[in-house]
């Protein structure tokens, strides 16, 4: 079957990667291991569309999501999260002197990023999405007008100074479509700044990520593919970059004259390709390294926990097929903790929970906060072997590809 790109319109997808009977959702709370364990899977089949550079699950299905209250995706329990959070809105706010004026996000979870930019720009906003909860409003201010829906074309008589998307757009399957529907809600308003943030690409891949890739995200973004679909639907691009130690990708732009394109160049599409060959070539083999490991620690009665109960911790387990091996998984996010993983069960713990638990192994399923995970284990006199999910690909390159 031939899959058309979504993101570019102009020709078919080449598959390069499946991955069988994967949970849904990751960050939907399940109350029961029961309900864990038996919640809905599907398949996903990764391609690549040699003219964009865009990679997309071709066969996703958006109609068995559900975003609503039960929806966990905070990730402001972390200080350095919440650092980078902070310094991301204030540099935004200095670079396009966003004082008294009115912010638009798309996707705004539980406010807390659409808070950030009103309260230190004096601003008024409106934010959009099903997972809001009320009760969690960060705005102390009534500065912000929460709208607890999916942004569409019935919103967009919404006008602001800055459209903002963070963590979005990886969900959305047809992607041309949804970033055109933003550029007609903007108008012939030029001055408009416009701002999204997602997960990239070619660092899942190069460094074979296989936990960076489950069900919710169904489009991967590299610089060649971000900037392809931007000027293709009517945006001048002002700043194109990767953040976060290089695991999101950021677009700045201002709407411009439709129809036309500057035909820059963000990368190389055949680069792209080989990264692709690479990851279809290695990962396999990567998996197997990671399931010998946690099957030896198993067999000799040594206990092993995630770090982080998060999408990339349901993707590490289901992919490994990991169910007793791992009991626990532990994350800092109060919400999440006494609720089980999807698919494969385990319960979330509060990092407490160690003191009496004593693991002999930790894997972090995100290093960035490796240093502030050290600090939490030093305060409570625990050493266990620490390895980051990446520890063996780090420093790999493509050499062998």
């Amino acid at each position: 079957m031939k899959h058309s790109c979504p993101n570019c319109k102009n020709c078919d997808m080449t598959p390069f990667y499946e991955v069988h009977q994967v949970p849904v959702h990751d960050v939907l709370l399940m109350e029961s291991r029961k309900e864990a364990v038996n919640h809905p899977r599907r398949d996903m089949k990764l391609a690549f569309c040699p003219f964009c550079g865009f990679i997309s699950n071709c066969i996703f299905d958006p109609e068995i999501h559900e975003y609503s209250a039960k929806y966990e995706e905070t990730q402001g329990f972390s200080g350095t999260f919440s650092q980078f959070h902070q310094a991301l809105a204030q540099q935004l706010i200095d670079k396009y002197h966003l004082y008294n004026k009115k912010i638009l996000e798309i996707g705004c979870g539980k406010g807390e990023f659409i808070t950030l930019l009103c309260e230190l720009g004096n601003n008024r906003g409106y934010g959009f999405d099903p997972a809001f909860v009320p009760e969690r409003n960060p705005d102390r201010h009534n500065l912000v007008e929460f709208v607890t829906d999916y942004y569409s074309e019935k919103y967009s008589h919404y006008s602001a100074d800055m459209v903002c998307c963070k963590m979005t757009l990886e969900h959305i399957a047809e992607t041309f479509d949804f970033v055109e529907m933003v550029r007609n809600a903007i108008g012939e308003d030029h001055s408009t700044i416009v701002f999204f943030q997602m997960p990239e690409a070619l660092s899942i891949f190069t460094n074979l990520a296989f936990w960076d890739i489950y069900y919710e995200h169904c489009s991967y973004f590299s610089r060649v593919s971000l900037g392809h679909l931007f000027e293709a639907t009517g945006f001048r691009i002002l700043n194109l970059q990767a953040v976060f130690d290089g695991q999101y990708l950021t677009i700045e732009a201002k709407p411009t004259l439709r129809g036309s394109n500057h035909g820059n160049i963000y990368g190389s599409r055949k680069s792209i390709l080989q990264v692709v060959k690479y990851f279809r070539k290695r990962v396999h083999d990567h998996q197997e390294q990671w399931k010998n490991l946690i099957d030896s620690y198993h067999r000799h009665h040594k206990k092993v926990i995630l770090w982080g109960g998060s999408s990339k911790s349901v993707a590490f387990l289901t992919s490994l097929n990991i169910t007793e091996e791992i009991e626990y998984v532990v994350d800092i996010n109060p919400y999440k903790q006494g609720y089980f993983m999807p698919g494969s069960g385990q319960e979330v713990v509060s990092p407490s929970f160690l003191r009496e638990y004593k693991p002999d192994m930790i894997i972090v399923m995100n290093p960035v906060y490796l240093e502030e995970i050290h600090q939490d284990l030093k305060q409570m006199n625990l050493s266990p072997d620490i390895l980051p999910v990446d520890y063996w690909t780090k420093t790999q390159t493509l050499k062998n590809a």
